[in-house]
Order: C-alpha cells, then sequence, then structure tokens
C-alpha cells in the first residue's frame, strides 16, 4: 500500500524508535540522568542556572533535593512524557554529551537518507516528546562512525529545520498538535510526510491530513496485524521513494 510521496516537501520526525534505537534512550540516556541528577541536586539546588528547571516541578517535588529526586526515578520508570522532566533530562544529558561519554547512534539508513532529501530541498523537522533543547544535543552529536572512540561524535543539526517538542507543538497523541505544527511550518498538511513508530501518533497526524508511515524498527513493540493493514509500514527510511 505504497503512497504516493511527489507532493511531499517536508518530513516530520520522530525520534526514539524512528530514527534512534529506543535501546539507547532507555538503557543509555536515563540511566545516566539519573546518575547524574543526586550530584546537580546538591551542587545546584540554588544555582539559577538550574532553579527553572527545579520550580517547574511540582510544589510537593521541589521541596527537597531528596523529593525531587525521588520524584523524577518514578517518572522515569513509568516513562512519562510530560515536558518538566523532559527539559531537565536534556539539561542532565548535556554534560555526559559533551564530555564524550556517550553519542547518539541514529540508524544506518537516517544520516544518508535526509542527507539526500535535504540535497533535493526537502524540509526536514523534528517533533519529539523530548525538549527541542534535548533534541538539539542529540543531532548535535551524532556518532562518528568513522572514528574508533564511542564517544566521538559529528554535528548534523544542519540536516534539521524546526524542532517541535510537547511545550510549543503539544501532545504527540493529539490531533491539534500536528494541525499547529502545519501552520508553524507554512505548510499543507497533505505535504507534510510524518515518520514514527507510534501507531497512536500516526492516527493523529493523518487526522490533521498529514500522511503518515509507520516506521518499524529492532527493539520497537511488535505491531498488530490490522495495523499493517490500515498503515504503510517501512524498515528503513531508505524504502522510500522521494
Amino acid at each position: 500500500m505504497a503512497q504516493d510521496l511527489s507532493e511531499v516537501d517536508t518530513v516530520l520526525l520522530d525520534i526514539e524508535g524512528t530514527i534512534c534505537p529506543i535501546e539507547f534512550v532507555r538503557a543509555t540516556l536515563f540511566p545516566y540522568a539519573i546518575q547524574a541528577l543526586p550530584k546537580v541536586l546538591r551542587e545546584k539546588w540554588d544555582d539559577p542556572d538550574f532553579k527553572p528547571y527545579r520550580d517547574a516541578f511540582p510544589a510537593e517535588a521541589r521541596g527537597s533535593p531528596d523529593a525531587l529526586e525521588a520524584h523524577v526515578k518514578d517518572l522515569t520508570e513509568q516513562d512519562v512524557k510530560i515536558a518538566y522532566l523532559k527539559n531537565l533530562q536534556g539539561y542532565l544529558w548535556q554534560e555526559g554529551y559533551e564530555t564524550g561519554s556517550y553519542s547518539t547512534p541514529l540508524f544506518d539508513d537516517v544520516i544518508p537518507t535526509m542527507q539526500k532529501w535535504h540535497d533535493k530541498g526537502l524540509s526536514n523537522s523534528i517533533y519529539s516528546s523530548g525538549s527541542v533543547f534535548a533534541q538539539k544535543l542529540l543531532f548535535g552529536h551524532v556518532k562518528d562512525k568513522s572514528s574508533s572512540n564511542p564517544g566521538a561524535s559529528i554535528n548534523r543539526q544542519d540536516l534539521i529545520h524546526e524542532w517541535f517538542d510537547t511545550v510549543n507543538a503539544g501532545p504527540k497523541t493529539q490531533t491539534g498538535s500536528y494541525e499547529k505544527i502545519a501552520e508553524a511550518l507554512v505548510r499543507e498538511p497533505a505535504k507534510i510526510l510524518f515518520l514514527s513508530d507510534s501507531v497512536t501518533e500516526i492516527q493523529a497526524a493523518m487526522e490533521a491530513g498529514m500522511r503518515t508511515i509507520v516506521v518499524e524498527r529492532p527493539g520497537n513493540s511488535p505491531l498488530l496485524d490490522e495495523d499493517r493493514t490500515v498503515y504503510q509500514v517501512v524498515q528503513s527510511l531508505d524504502q522510500l521513494d522521494m
């Protein structure tokens, strides 16, 4: 059920499970944030740079460093996609990226395909539950596969036209969020192709009038048989005829 994508001029991409392995986020980024948090809370609790992150949490969670740490651990374990947690995670991940503790392992097809789209004049944008700050960290530290150093990275923010998260666009499962993105991109929804591993997100984008394709990657939750009959599914971005 391949679609005619000839009219598409903008690609809107999810991150986790679409262009980046879920395992990296859950086994590397989440644990790093939890590990880094106690030291940050001890040393920067009243730091002017940290206070906006602290004060964004509910009053009962920011009553003490211990309360905030416990709340963050609970939200992380539940994989709650709420803005104040995502913003804090981005803050905590920054040091790991900048010190070379890790770099972003995008799937092999991602950079070559996005570069091809970019060179053809298509516009690439990101829509993720992670904060825009975290998104830029991720693309600013893409794993350099030519280096033997596991933390070596290259900056590929140049491939991205716009960045959207739950703060500037809204929840990813709501149709209105995709309508807002189309307005921000000054594009007709039908000229935007949204790629995600989440069928719920895909359905919301479809209802907003966007073209959509489900991306199936190793480590993702299995798709239902009925989903395969309703949605176009690809295993790699280079399968798209664009």
